[in-house]
């Protein structure tokens, strides 16, 4: 199914923004199998490099996605990670937030003249002017996100500036995890409860 969206020999690199592939998926009611993904793209594709992005809490006993980063890091993704600030808000509640865009922007346009396609697991409006840079640049850009949510999680300039978008749930029972204790868990607890992204 996903050898239909690349041409043969076509090199390509994947961008997943952690936080916001997680809020996306779980939106949907699953969670994603990190090793199949890979495996999925592997087979459809020349599969560059596939990044990760996602911000740490240091200085805690316990962190619930450490072990999905150790696993990715060790498991064929290459780990972009960065501790969270903390800070207070109006309220005067204590928050963290760790925004990882500048990072997978800088990454993408670096990648951009060693690929053809640019695959993009955002939502992130934010994203549109990084697509048009290095779609100017001859890559394609794809975006994997939903518009099935509710609210839907891909911006809409975002999806009508991709070359191709695919929505989550056309790749779920390819890329969901099925038996927890045969496969990696996705970073549950992570992204929508510790890390708010600004």
């Amino acid at each position: 199914m996903v050898s239909k969206f690349f041409y043969p020999q076509e090199k390509v690199a994947i961008f997943i923004d952690g936080a916001n592939t997680y809020a996306a998926a779980k939106s949907l009611g699953f969670d994603i199998d990190y090793k199949r993904l890979l495996e999925l793209f592997q087979a459809g594709c020349h599969l560059v490099r596939a990044f990760y992005y996602t911000a740490l809490t240091e200085n805690e006993e316990y962190s619930p996605i450490r072990p999905l980063v150790d696993w990715l890091d060790y498991n064929g993704y290459t780990m972009v990670t960065k501790p969270t600030k903390e800070f207070v808000d109006a309220t005067g509640q204590r928050k963290r937030k760790g925004n990882m865009d500048v990072e997978l922007a800088i990454d993408m346009l670096e990648m951009a003249e060693h690929i053809d396609h640019a695959l993009l697991f955002s939502g992130d409006g934010d994203f549109r002017r990084l697509v048009e840079a290095v779609q100017r640049r001859g890559v394609r850009a794809t975006v994997v996100s939903t518009v099935r949510s509710q609210p839907p999680m891909i911006a809409d300039e975002l999806r009508r500036q991709a070359d191709r978008f695919i929505d989550l749930t056309d790749l779920a029972d390819r890329i969901q995890r099925q038996h927890p204790q045969h496969s990696v868990r996705g970073p549950a607890d992570e992204a929508g409860r510790l890390v708010q992204p600004a």
